[in-house]
């Protein structure tokens, strides 16, 4: 799509946007891209490393660096996201993304990413995952439109973008292994709402700040996994958590 009908077509704010990110440099990184000025698929894999992105196939590379482009093409007419550098968005987002499959078997599977936004973590963790079925959820309609163009251009198959609030949205209880929120805020609903949907063996999987982690941590009702640091990163942390029976 080009830029005139990106334009026409979008004409929002992200909700959420990157307010959850901290300001640490990120180690052993160039900040410059390469003489092309785009990141080369090698490039790609080196700043994934850190992040369990060691056996993604080239195939798998080549689609990140087209979701990045198509990020930085929409992000002209709507802020996505407010990290410009493409070493920062490939760590920030698409390796935050795919940590937790480093740390919890989730090849296979039906996953929710409540309050996608512009796909994070769901359509990283699609491209990592192939056989995971994705269902994004997110309320506004322009940033479906972006969803549903990365989904096309991809030709990613098993995702589902849906239109709506998480608390609108209907499945049947216990119609997913994971539900996934990245600085979605208002948690206790969110887990209310994940308890009803979540298979009795699954998980949420959270992206939150020390603080958060700490006060979420002491919810009852769930048996929740040591909070894991986020490579490269001062305060955010992943928590993962099932629901007691």
């Amino acid at each position: 799509m080009g830029d005139v009908n990106v334009s026409v077509a979008l004409n929002a704010l992200v909700q959420g946007g990157d307010q959850w990110f901290d300001s640490k440099p990120l180690n052993a990184m160039s900040t410059n891209e390469n003489v092309t000025g785009h990141l080369s698929l090698d490039e790609i894999r080196q700043i994934l490393l850190p992040y369990g992105g060691k056996a993604l196939t080239d195939s798998q590379l080549a689609s990140l660096a087209k979701y990045l482009e198509l990020l930085k093409q929409w992000n002209q007419t709507i802020p996505l996201t407010s990290i410009e550098n493409d070493t920062e968005i490939v760590a920030r987002h698409f390796g935050e993304s795919i940590f937790p499959g480093s740390l919890l078997p989730m090849s296979r599977g039906r996953l929710a990413d409540v309050g996608s936004g512009a796909g994070f973590p769901g359509l990283p963790m699609k491209i990592a995952f192939p056989e995971l079925q994705v269902t994004l959820l997110e309320s506004n309609l322009k940033k479906c439109a972006f969803l549903r163009e990365v989904q096309s251009t991809l030709a990613l198959s098993n995702v589902e973008v849906v239109r709506s609030r998480y608390e609108d949205f209907y499945a049947a209880p216990g119609s997913f292994d994971f539900v996934c929120s990245r600085a979605l805020g208002g948690y206790k609903r969110l887990l209310q709402w994940s308890k009803a949907l979540l298979k009795p063996d699954g998980h949420v999987i959270l992206w939150l700040g020390t603080e958060d982690s700490n006060l979420l941590t002491r919810t009852r009702d769930w048996n929740w996994a040591l909070p894991v640091k986020i490579p490269e990163s001062r305060q955010r942390i992943l928590l993962m958590g099932a629901p007691k029976p």
